[in-house]
Order: C-alpha cells, then structure tokens, then sequence
C-alpha cells in the first residue's frame, strides 16, 4: 500500500507541475532545460510548486484514493492478461497431471484447480468456501496444487498429503490437516495422519520419494507462470483468481465458467 501511495502522489506530482506551466504557477525554467536535457533525471520542483501541490492534496485527499484505485485497476488488468495467457500454455498441467491430487466430479463440468498451503488462515477460510460449494454442487472437479510456502512444516504437510495417495487417503488427510487450527510440526501432521487412518509408518516411507519433491517444484514453477503471488489462489474453468473467496462469490464464478 505504501508503495502505491509513494507512486500515486510521483505521479501527481509531474501533473501538478506540468500543469503549472500552464497554468502560470512559477517554476524553474533551468529545472525543465535540465531535465529535457537528461531524460533519466528526476527534475526538481521549485519550493513554491511543491508547497501548492501538498497543499492541494492536504485539501483534497480524495485524489490519492482515486489515483491508488486506478493504479491498482491496471496492475489487476495485466496480472489478469498475463495469467489468461499462462492458462493458455499450461493447459495439461493445470488440467491433466495425473500426479495432482483430485476431488469432487471427475467428470465434472467445472473444474477448480486450488493452489493451497497447509499452514494458510486465508487457504482455511476459502476451504470452507470451496467444501460447501462443491458439497451443494455435484458437477464440479477440484484438482490440488500444493504450494508450501510458509516455510517448513508447510513443506512437510504437502509431502505427507501427497504421499497419502498411495493409501487412498488424499482427500481424509486434507480435510484435517486444513480443519486444523493449531501450530503444525511434524509430529502433529503424523498424528493428524493417523487420525484419519493413515498408516504412519508406511506414510514417512512414501514421503521420502523423490517424485514427490518434483511435483511441488512443478506446482511452484507453474505458479509463477500464472503470477500467483500467495496463498490460496485459484484457476476457475479459465479463470485466475487469486485470494480467498467466499460460498457466494465461489458460486458465481462457477456458474460464469458454465457460460464460457
């Protein structure tokens, strides 16, 4: 937020001066044959201009609001444009990777891809979203992209999550682990594991294959394509989302992606 204040009140700042010169307010005639001179130069505004336009912006802060919100309209226009186009590209592996863990309706006509930490309170949140959602509505797939991000014990529970296909308890340990609302180590992953079910032993085993750390780096790597830039964030039919989304919000961007 800060840096886009810092960059809406630059950008006030050369309109305010290119308007002065228009507008008769002094400025610094050597100022503006420097700064023609050396176009990689920051001109510099006369005290009195300066004085003007803070005192302008002090009277009228709504300006900033207003300029704030359109910077970040455009930032949101070209992260969009340039997650569309990743989509695009990333069609079988967003879509079609056998090594990402599934839920709801295979054949469903909808479907979510989630990129998820363990340790998120906003993934948490969206997965409460997403698992009403989808209870109501027999028609979708999710298809789970583990994004540990939040350091170690992230790490570890994507590991643990994706070994636990091997036992067919994919889904079991997932809930838990996402319903979880305490500190996560190692040790309470493994006793959450065997919660659900899971043979621990066999699980540690599983974890340690190689192929596992492969798809984590595949799922960080096609994230970055997208510009997904935290966690939870979202592909929808072929739509990026990202952040936490409520039921009611989820339902309608399922329900545009059935019109698409």
């Amino acid at each position: 937020m800060r840096s886009l204040l810092m960059a809406a009140v630059a950008g006030l700042i050369i309109v305010g001066a290119v308007a002065a010169t228009r507008t008769g307010v002094p400025t610094s005639t050597n100022a503006t044959a420097s700064a023609a001179a050396a176009p990689g130069a920051a001109a510099s505004v006369p005290a009195d201009l300066g004085k003007s336009i803070r005192a302008y912006l002090m009277a009228n802060p709504e300006v900033l609001v207003d300029a704030m919100q359109e910077l970040e309209r455009k930032q949101d226009t070209q992260r969009d444009a340039v997650a569309i186009k990743a989509i695009s590209q990333n069609e079988a592996e967003l879509f079609r990777d056998a090594d990402s863990p599934t839920a709801g309706n295979p054949s469903g006509d909808v479907t979510i891809v989630e990129f998820n930490d363990y340790q998120c309170p906003y993934c948490k949140r969206a997965y409460q979203a997403v698992k009403s959602v989808t209870a109501a509505d027999g028609k979708v797939k999710i298809i789970y992209k583990d994004l540990p991000i939040l350091g170690e014990p992230s790490r570890i529970a994507a590991l643990a999550a994706l070994a636990s296909m091997k036992q067919g308890k994919h889904q079991a340990l997932h809930n838990a682990l996402m319903e979880f609302n305490g500190k996560l180590d190692r040790a309470k992953i493994l006793e959450t594991a065997a919660s659900v079910g899971i043979d621990v032993a066999q699980l540690e085993k599983d974890m340690e294959d190689p192929k596992l750390k492969q798809i984590i780096d595949r799922n960080m790597a096609l994230a970055a394509a997208l510009g997904v830039r935290g966690t939870p964030a979202f592909v929808i039919g072929k739509q990026f989302v990202p952040g936490a989304v409520d039921a009611e919000s989820l339902k309608a961007l399922i329900a545009d992606a059935r019109k698409s």
